[in-house]
């Protein structure tokens, strides 16, 4: 299926990747953190909104 040189470096690929993304996301929590310290607020809102909509759609289905 794969030749020995293709495995090596497909396992090479992947634990250098892992690595690499394990170590941007370490990096860059903090920035994230602060710009988007206000998204639960708005997630509550948009699941509160769908709520209220689909009360809407079955107290008024009659």
């Amino acid at each position: 299926m794969f030749s020995t040189g293709q495995a090596i470096f497909a396992i090479l690929f992947i634990v250098v990747f892992v690595f690499v993304v394990i170590r941007m996301y370490r990096k860059d929590r903090s920035w994230s953190k602060k710009q988007y310290s206000g998204v639960f607020w708005v997630l509550l809102f948009f699941i509160g909104f769908v709520a209220l909509l689909v009360f809407l759609k079955y107290s008024l289905r009659s």
